[in-house]
């Protein structure tokens, strides 16, 4: 990846994790300059700034305002960080989330911190960057619940101080475009290393227990976590950003069926008859778990989804898609009897049998992946809420 480097950025002091990221101007520009954790290469989070979105201290901040604020939901009752919450790694810690008129959704909601670096947004990947994953909640009618993208650039340009930012940022009146780009902006701040293993790596020997570095070798050998889970400093994520198909889709009692229907809709013999059949199969009940295959199609990846980055996952339960893992000891038993069976379970899902003291010892590793600045930012996050 280094060598896809765009340019060096010289980085200047901030807390990480911070509601209002820190950042300074360069000397004669409005530039915004990030000092990156330890453990997240310069040239990786330069590579993923796009340059038609270059970051800014005053665009940054109007994306601060606009994530926190529930304007952007059609009862003003819901704000991106209502699912997004700093309190929990920047997730709601819930099974599903929840929205407008606590309507809940079918699927767990995902982290946002190091959004960033990921090649696809949402469980089934139906975004291609954070700017199109920022504006797909505001008319689901389970999240946010506007009728339309204008509707909400009707509400927030009607606010005077938002108004003035839009042009000052962007030169325009508020868009839907730009709504977007600076609520992006703010996600592209959320960079989070700095973890135990971090500092591990770069050679203190002492930054994990001798249980956790047990934990590491069975994460790399027997347990075979390496498989999804990459552990790559060039790529410090924990993921390979590929779709899987674990099992976890046939909780759902009625998944065998689905996945004979999803099969079937793709055997039809015009593309009107797969068209309609496809509809169909949308509006049964459980077509979440369906997963990958309703942006695919392809029935392959039926029941199969995004391997989740595991950075910070020790704040982030309950876990996988369904939230139906309470515990990350719940997710180790998991994948230790080797998932649930079903006809498209990943090939690569075996059981590995670990004894309950090397599930300890993984689980202690799984730990060590949670970044100091995330922790901080929770613990200190809820003793506010608390006062």
């Amino acid at each position: 990846m280094s060598s896809r480097l765009i340019r060096l950025l010289i980085f200047t002091t901030l807390v990480l994790i911070a509601l209002a990221p820190a950042g300074v101007l360069a000397s004669g520009s409005d530039e915004f300059y990030l000092k990156l954790p330890t453990g997240i290469p310069a040239d990786l989070w330069s590579y993923f700034v796009p340059r038609d979105n270059a970051l800014t201290p005053a665009k940054i901040e109007l994306g601060r305002q606009l994530f926190f604020d529930p304007l952007l939901s059609a009862d003003a009752s819901v704000s991106c960080a209502t699912c997004h919450d700093p309190r929990h790694a920047f997730t709601d810690g819930r099974k599903t989330a929840v929205g407008i008129a606590n309507r809940k959704g079918a699927r767990n909601t995902p982290t946002i911190l190091n959004a960033m670096f990921n090649s696809t947004m949402f469980w089934d990947g139906r975004a291609a960057s954070l700017e199109e994953q920022a504006i797909l909640p505001l008319v689901n009618a389970d999240e946010m619940g506007n009728a339309s993208h204008e509707q909400v650039v009707k509400r927030i340009a009607a606010v005077p101080a938002y108004a003035t930012q839009f042009q000052t940022v962007f030169g325009t009146e508020v868009t839907t475009a730009s709504l977007a780009k600076a609520i992006a902006a703010y996600e592209r701040t959320l960079v989070s290393g700095n973890a135990p293993l971090d500092r591990f790596l770069a050679g203190d020997r002492n930054a994990i227990s001798e249980a956790a570095q047990r934990g590491l070798i069975l994460f790399r050998t027997r347990a075979r976590c390496t498989v999804c889970h990459n552990l790559n400093t060039s790529f410090p994520f924990l993921t390979d950003g590929n779709y899987r198909n674990t099992g976890v889709a046939a909780n759902f009692s009625g998944f065998a069926a689905l996945t004979r229907l999803a099969t079937n809709s793709q055997d039809t013999e015009s593309a009107n008859q797969r068209l309609s059949a496809r509809a169909t199969l949308r509006k049964q009940e459980g077509a979440a778990e369906l997963g990958r295959f309703l942006v695919s199609e392809d029935a392959l990846d039926v029941g199969a989804f995004r391997t989740p980055s595991l950075r910070n996952v020790e704040l982030t339960a309950p876990y996988f898609h369904d939230g139906s893992a309470a515990t990350l000891a719940d997710v180790i038993r998991f994948y230790n009897q080797g998932g649930n069976a079903n006809t498209n379970r990943d090939w690569e899902l075996q059981a590995i049998n670990l004894t309950e003291a090397e599930q300890q010892d993984l689980l202690e590793f799984l730990k060590c992946l949670t970044s100091d600045d995330a922790r901080q930012q929770s613990s200190q996050t809820r003793r506010a809420d608390n006062k």
